[in-house]
């Protein structure tokens, strides 16, 4: 089964709105089976729209469409798809009354726009939306389903879970996709893809391997396709079982699971806690560590000991030590990590020093590099790193990288 995105925005196109809509789309449409042949953002204009619905139709079995659904003058997707389905706009009494109800609870008055919103294409299936006030909309035409949803992710989501999913499921069965994730880490993708040559060569055919890395992390997405699920299952559970023999310490957790989340996994299963001190990261790694839900857990804090004032006013670090080895150094990492360890009495710490860029790079310790200090009571671990790039960059790898270290102290990995 096929199936195209079409959203439509000349925001997506500006950059003032990441597509974030698409790439959740794809996603659940790659669960239940669909192959995304097509990914596409196009403007505002009656012309572009008409053309993408024309490409598509008899071509996938599902299009689906977001945005242009509004009460404003730039919205105009209903209007251009009743031109392509040869129909017209009529009322509908109850997305009027959903409407107004929601209004109603939201305390805002009623107007011609929001009553312009009850207008649907006559010959359109509708997809009552309680989340919103634009309904969706669904089309068949030359064998292809279109679906058409407002650009809201909140209320997006809602149509597609409660009403668009659930239809697909019982019109097509037939395909089955199955998609496996290992996540690994500390080794680069031309080498990772190296060492795996022989293991894809003899993949059978119904499997399929990609390599999609990410800040130091390459996710591997194993990928079955066929029309026996449990069969596919075997397959791809066989594959797994390979690739912990070949690279079992490259592997660090399967499916979508975050070094961050790893991170809680292990220390919930310890009933341990844990604090960092951070420099050139800013914090970053304390965000990442607390967008885990129930982080609260096993996280105390933070000191972001970006100037030297805090590290040896906060974290104790001694002032003869930044001066003989400088502030980013493994012997100031390991006395920030000690530092804070004591501070919030936790039983792991991270602390972080280094230089993300674009400036303060020498020779001896150019932009790029970190320090990376894990303490605990089995002792400290600390590490000198080399990364380079832009700053940005820098910073995500810098707190992997912690993050990395971190559970490694904490499995006992070598």
């Amino acid at each position: 089964m096929r199936a195209e995105i079409i959203s439509i925005g000349d925001e997506l196109l500006i950059g003032q709105t990441i597509n974030t809509n698409a790439a959740w789309m794809g996603a659940e449409m790659s669960k239940i089976s669909f192959l995304i042949t097509r990914m596409i953002s196009i403007p505002d204009k009656k012309d572009d729209i008409l053309n993408a619905l024309s490409e598509a139709a008899g071509k996938v079995d599902v299009v689906l469409i977001t945005g242009g659904l509004g009460p404003t003058s730039d919205d105009i997707t209903k209007p251009v798809l009743c031109e392509f389905f040869e129909t017209r706009l009529v009322p509908d009494e109850k997305v009027l009354r959903m409407i107004e109800g929601m209004l109603l609870r939201r305390n805002y008055p009623m107007n011609d726009n929001n009553r312009r919103q009850a207008e649907v294409p006559e010959s359109c299936r509708i997809l009552y939306n309680s989340s919103g006030t634009a309904p969706g909309m669904w089309f068949e035409k030359q064998g292809t389903i279109f679906v058409s949803m407002p650009g809201v992710p909140s209320e997006m989501k809602h149509l597609m879970k409660e009403h668009v999913i659930p239809e697909l499921e019982k019109r097509f069965q037939s395909q089955v996709i199955i998609h496996k994730n290992i996540m690994t880490f500390g080794t680069a993708e031309a080498k990772l893809a190296h060492t795996l040559e022989g293991f894809e060569a003899e993949m059978p055919e119904s499997v399929s391997l990609a390599y999609l890395p990410s800040y130091g992390i390459i996710k591997l997405r194993l990928t079955g396709m066929g029309t026996d699920r449990e069969l596919l299952r075997l397959q791809i559970d066989s594959q797994v079982r390979k690739l912990y023999r070949i690279i079992p310490d490259k592997i660090y957790a399967e499916d979508e699971e975050t070094m961050e989340m790893t991170i809680g996994r292990l220390l919930r299963m310890k009933n341990a806690t844990l604090c960092t001190a951070e420099s050139c990261t800013g914090g970053n790694i304390a965000h990442l560590i607390t967008s885990v839900a129930g982080s609260s857990k096993y996280y105390k804090g933070s000191v972001i000991a970006y100037d030297n004032s805090v590290k040896t006013g906060q974290l104790d670090v001694p002032s003869k030590l930044i001066e003989e080895h400088g502030a980013v150094s493994p012997e100031v990492a390991e006395a920030m990590a000690k530092g804070a360890r004591r501070l919030f009495s936790t039983d792991y710490s991270i602390a972080v020093t280094g230089i993300a860029g674009p400036d303060g790079g020498t020779s001896e310790k150019p932009v790029g590099t970190v320090c990376i200090s894990i303490d605990s009571k089995a002792g400290t671990t600390t590490g000198k790193l080399t990364f380079g790039g832009e700053r940005d960059s820098n910073i995500m790898r810098f707190s992997v990288a912690a993050l990395n270290m971190l559970r490694m102290a904490i499995s006992g990995a070598k």
